[in-house]
């Protein structure tokens, strides 16, 4: 029965999905994909494909390592990528060339995921953070094809909209041969809607192994320079911020600024595509706004003329990890809004001070370990933050503390990769 209404509803609604992904800019790449025009160059029927599946950038980058050790270990495995955006499609082909191919995600319309299986013919199916999409699944099982969550995890908004279709959620989830997820919280989310506990394991976040921009050898870092700073400046760096955060760091930018003339703040917009709104917003702080993507002005590195403090707007893709690695503290979004929390893990992974809003639920696990160890701070409001920045600035025993204990959360964490993979392993054996 309920299939039968996630169906009506899919038909029903088609044409308001399909005008919505076709207006949104970053899926618009892959539409014809994803509505079941074109197929992806992908099938092979001369080996077995394992499909991957990681909505965009963030999902792609936690598995770079996953994907790569189950690389070496079954070489002769074809492995394609799934995303729905078209910046996962760009982290898929520049961190896992030669190892994966990108494809994009049918919509989950009963005829197009059967069209996608018969010509991919997945050996296996991995999907990374709970996406769950039953028709999907459904034509996966029935074909006989194994399915994994990897670093699974159910925020307490999807947690409680799913408790409401329990019974629906109870049935998708039997169609999993393993779940392996980031916390015991996870784990027992997962249970309480239906899965079978026998296949919920508790294997931790695959974000703390992964391999940073800069840190992997194979990345230029971003340089001082090329901000067009100072070396006598001080960066702070606002990562993953929405609408409504921009302004509170701005008025904490204020508060700094009274204090220590010579820090920069640099802003780096969840969603690129608002930069010009974020710039907007810089202007109307009485700040000169200062585009990353705009290399005349950043290789100047001069203050401005009209004697405005500046702020800095990453209006590029794949350089906030980098970034990161410059900032004397950093503050990571998503946390000053109820939108959960963005990775906390890039700017500990680089030794710096980590600061958050009150809302955490996407990252808690990480949070409260960066809180037990003193590597991150809560912050309520702006005055909190320019307080707290200004305490870390005027102390740098306290700043090197504070890097320290981040760091090693990040080190004392790591393994997840190896350990999902060696699950991995069991179920493909006990299916062979």
């Amino acid at each position: 029965m309920w299939y039968f209404l996630y169906n009506i509803a899919l038909v029903v609604g088609a044409p308001l999905i399909v005008v919505a992904l076709f207006l949104k800019k970053r899926c618009r790449r892959g539409f014809a994909q994803r509505v079941g025009l074109t197929l992806p160059q992908v099938s092979d029927p001369q080996g077995e494909v394992l499909w991957v599946h990681a909505v965009s950038m963030g999902e792609v980058l936690a598995i770079v390592s996953f994907v790569s050790a189950i690389h070496k270990v079954y070489p002769e495995l074809k492995i394609i990528i799934s995303t729905v955006t078209e910046t996962g499609r760009e982290s898929v082909e520049n961190r896992l060339m030669g190892i994966a191919q990108h494809c994009y995600l049918p919509l989950d319309w009963s005829w197009t995921v059967r069209r996608f299986i018969r010509h991919v013919r997945p050996k296996s199916f991995i999907v990374i953070e709970t996406e769950l999409w039953p028709n999907l699944l459904k034509e996966l099982h029935a074909k006989g094809v194994s399915a994994v969550l990897v670093n699974g995890r159910l925020s307490t908004r999807s947690f409680h909209r799913y408790l409401r279709v329990r019974s629906f959620v109870k049935e998708v989830l039997s169609c999993f041969n393993l779940c392996l997820v980031q916390s015991d919280r996870d784990a027992q989310r997962m249970i309480e809607l239906g899965a079978d506990p026998e296949i919920v394991h508790r294997t931790g976040n695959m974000k703390f192994d992964t391999e940073l921009a800069g840190l992997d050898g194979r990345s230029k870092p971003v340089t001082f320079q090329f901000l067009g700073l100072h070396p006598y400046e001080v960066l702070v760096v606002a990562g993953s911020t929405h609408p409504k955060e921009e302004g509170v760091l701005l008025a904490s930018y204020k508060e700094i600024l009274s204090i220590h003339s010579n820090v920069v703040l640099l802003m780096a917009p969840r969603h690129i595509e608002r930069s010009d709104e974020v710039v907007e917003t810089i202007e109307s702080f009485g700040f000169e706004a200062v585009r990353r993507s705009t290399k005349e002005q950043n290789l100047k590195r001069s203050i401005p003329q009209n004697g405005k403090a500046r702020v800095i707007v990453l209006d590029t893709r794949g350089e906030l990890a980098s970034v990161y690695a410059l900032a004397k503290v950093t503050f990571v979004g998503g946390t000053f809004v109820p939108v959960g929390g963005h990775n906390l893990l890039e700017p500990a992974s680089w030794g710096k001070p980590v600061l958050f809003g009150p809302f955490t639920d996407h990252c808690q696990e990480i949070a409260n370990l960066l809180l037990e160890s003193e590597g991150g701070k809560k912050v309520h409001d702006a005055n909190e933050m320019a307080s707290l920045i200004v305490s870390i600035l005027d102390d740098q025993k306290l700043a090197c503390r504070m890097g320290r204990s981040a760091r090693q959360v990040v080190l004392e964490n790591q393994g997840v990769v190896k350990r999902n993979v060696e699950f991995l392993q069991l179920l493909l054996r006990s299916l062979a």
